[in-house]
């Protein structure tokens, strides 16, 4: 599983549920021997025997894949943040001349 520790969601999740590794692998329908394993990093389990043994110990993994677009070298949340920074810096509203509309309401003030 690349960028996911296993073994310390396994760990964490067995030692929050206050399980032993006996008790854990019992519930989940593995052998101890794997579970620590799993917690140890020598062993990875699927994604599937993952889930199984952190709803063993009451507990379930939560994902969310959100979309990232990155640029050349610049990410584009951070390019976001900054063009959004730079709008602040502008009004919200000009002090031109009063008697061009506002945008959003009629030139007769009927908000229609």
């Amino acid at each position: 599983m690349s960028n996911v520790d296993a073994a310390a969601i396994v760990r964490e999740a067995r030692l929050r549920a206050g399980m032993s590794l006996r008790d854990l692998a019992r519930r989940a329908g593995t052998s101890h021997s794997a579970v620590a394993a799993y917690e140890a990093g020598r062993r990875s389990p699927t994604t599937a025997t993952l889930d199984r043994i952190l709803r063993a110990a009451g507990f379930a993994l939560d994902v969310t894949l959100s979309r990232r677009v990155f640029g050349d070298k610049v990410d584009r949340g951070v390019e976001l943040e900054e063009v959004l920074g730079a709008a602040e810096e502008f009004p919200a509203r000009h002090s031109g001349d009063p008697r061009k509309p506002v945008f959003g309401r009629n030139t007769d003030g009927s908000g229609r």
